[in-house]
């Protein structure tokens, strides 16, 4: 029996909440991390978990040995690292998980460059507006965005700021006039942007007091790329997330009304493993981006700030 092994498949377990998840994460059918553990406890001539059709939970035994695993797990991978120098030369697959529009607009540039410089390196690219769980998935860096640090037991590097910003397209406006207050949205086409991380209501705030534009439902899409098509086509005004915006500013495609309110900030990071050893494929991309996503969005802020790109 292959103990490493089945200390492996026992974490895995335990941190996926079922047999079918982690056997998904270890490329093994359920049955073959199903029998692997059993006969782990059968060596140990301990049960580690309760099993009911329902769910899994530790045993007090499986709740000392899960310590024991993972910090056996870690010595033996941090002295692989060592000898293959994994900490130190950048190498290998990277999975990286992004939202979706930050992803097409400013990491696959960057991811780009990164490359020439690490050659060794090739990255696996998700780009999806859920949030994934990073150990299930096997993602080793994911670029999010969220209100303030996220509690959790990864690391967060702070990347950058953003926020979003109401535009519509020069036609439309023509046709329909601009709207010079928060009170005028009310009689406007308002698109709307359906995603788990987005703001159904639009929070302006004037002063000490917040108003609430909540779309009606005349025309929504999950996509932000997809709702600045619709808005460069004239259906209404849309709130967009700056990186979004900037493009399709510079365009001119679309340009930006009530421009004295920025909606929404919120913060980017990127999150990754707590590891004691971090394995210089990680190190050297996140480092890579708090170095050149800043400049990104400095470039975001003044398209999204120049008066010729507003209403």
């Amino acid at each position: 029996m292959d103990v490493l092994h089945a200390m492996r498949a026992f974490v895995r377990v335990v941190d996926a909440g079922s047999f079918t998840a982690a056997a998904n994460a270890l490329g093994l059918s359920t049955a073959q991390v199903s029998r692997v553990v059993s006969d782990l406890e059968a060596q140990l001539e301990a049960r580690l978990l309760h099993r009911t059709t329902r769910r899994l939970a530790l045993t007090e035994t499986g709740e000392r040995y899960l310590l024991r695993c993972r910090e056996i797990l870690a010595d033996v991978d941090e002295a692989q690292a060592e000898a293959s120098g994994a900490h130190l030369n950048p190498r290998g697959r990277l999975r990286v998980h992004s939202l979706t529009g930050l992803g097409q607009q400013h990491l696959i540039p960057l991811i780009s460059r990164y490359c020439e410089s690490f050659p060794e390196v090739y990255i696996e690219l998700t780009l999806a507006q859920r949030q994934p769980d990073i150990l299930e998935e096997g993602q080793d860096v994911v670029i999010t965005r969220d209100r303030e640090l996220p509690d959790s037991e990864f690391v967060a590097q702070t990347l950058g700021t953003i926020y979003s910003v109401l535009c519509a397209s020069p036609e439309y406006l023509k046709r329909r006039g601009t709207p010079t207050s928060v009170a005028d949205l009310h009689q406007h086409q308002c698109l709307r942007l359906q995603d788990p991380t987005f703001p159904e209501g639009w929070a302006f705030e004037e002063g000490n007091e917040e108003s609430v534009i909540r779309p009606r439902d005349t025309f929504m899409v999950n996509v932000a790329e997809a709702l600045t098509g619709a808005a460069a086509a004239g259906m209404g005004i849309c709130l967009l997330p700056s990186y979004v915006a900037a493009p399709a500013l510079r365009r001119r495609s679309l340009v930006r009304v009530l421009p004295r309110h920025s909606l929404h900030v919120r913060q980017i990071y990127a999150l990754y493993p707590s590891r004691r050893f971090l394995d210089a494929k990680i190190r050297t991309w996140v480092e890579f981006l708090k170095a050149e996503l800043p400049r990104v969005f400095e470039e975001d802020e003044a398209a999204l700030n120049d008066p010729v790109n507003w209403a």
